[in-house]
């Protein structure tokens, strides 16, 4: 049983101080800069937790860490202090197994003390290898993979027939596109106009078998989401303006939903098991630890042309 409680920190900002102001440049924008150091953060945090003796996924959560990056610094309307503010937008993380970026993410931006992140993987922490709604932050417990868009049209549409001006934004994976139960939550969104939903898919083009093209085929992933009726993105994975773009870009006017599709490498970051499936769990040594973290600082003074 999980015993541990984890208490959001006290507010810093309300609502609606959409992205995070501790992150934005004199006009109110967030430097890119910044958004990408977030995402190294990210991947240091999921190395040191892929450290604990259970191990953790860890490719599908570096994969999306310029999108959770960018989602929470410089998108998202929410305030730390306040994590079930009745104003606040959503982010559902359909595809449950990158929950270490998650958390990365949420400790990031100031739900709760970084530090905390330490404790993932013990018997008594909340900090599960799935979304737990005990984390400050985490809105809904996800995992068994395509249930979330689902979830995200009841959101949107409730945020609808209530008059809220809120979004929702839903995380998936490329293979759990395979599930038939997200293009019926497709289906309904287009049938149901609901244009404040945006889903986001992290396409890695990875699953736990090998490539999502030897399971299904070719996808053509951006046809298929147009059939079904939804306005389509299509950027660089790992480029925060790039994401935050498409992110923002305002409804068509013709209820159409939005989908994001986020072209990724499984395991960015980490060459030894970039862009393989065996990335998709990991136990990493301490030793593995240390030399990824040379790594990942390696490559982030390179995108910071330092």
């Amino acid at each position: 049983m999980n015993t541990t409680t984890i208490t959001a920190v006290p507010p810093r900002t309300h609502l609606p101080g959409a992205p995070d102001p501790d992150a934005q440049a004199a006009d109110g924008s967030v430097p890119e800069a910044l958004l990408r150091e977030h995402a190294h953060r990210v991947r240091r945090h999921v190395a040191q937790m892929c450290a604990n003796p259970e191990g953790g996924h860890l490719g599908g959560s570096v994969s999306m860490a310029e999108i959770l990056a960018t989602l929470y610094h410089a998108v998202l309307r929410v305030d730390p202090g306040t994590p079930g503010a009745p104003d606040r937008d959503v982010l559902i993380l359909s595809k449950g197994h990158g929950a270490l970026g998650l958390y990365a993410a949420l400790a990031g931006r100031g739900f709760f003390p970084e530090e905390l992140l330490a404790d993932y993987g013990n018997p008594d922490s909340p900090l599960t290898a799935h979304p737990n709604p005990a984390v400050p932050g985490v809105e809904m417990p996800t995992g068994s993979l395509g249930h979330g868009l689902a979830l995200g049209v009841g959101t949107a549409l409730d945020f609808r027939l209530s008059g809220a001006d809120r979004r929702c934004f839903v995380v998936l994976g490329d293979g759990e596109l395979q599930e038939g139960s997200v293009w019926e939550a497709a289906m309904m969104a287009s049938a149901l106009r609901l244009d404040r939903l945006v889903a986001v898919v992290d396409a890695n083009g990875l699953q736990i078998t090998g490539p999502v093209t030897a399971a299904m085929g070719e996808p053509g992933l951006a046809e298929r989401w147009r059939g079904f009726g939804w306005a389509v993105h299509e950027v660089d994975g790992h480029d925060p303006a790039a994401l935050r773009a498409a992110f923002c870009s305002a409804p068509d006017g013709d209820g159409r939903p939005i989908v994001v599709l986020a072209r990724t490498v499984k395991g960015r970051g980490f060459p030894q098991v970039e862009g393989q499936a065996r990335s998709h769990y990991a136990r990493l040594t301490d030793r593995q630890v240390k030399r990824a973290l040379r790594l990942l600082e390696s490559e982030q003074r390179r995108s910071s042309g330092l």
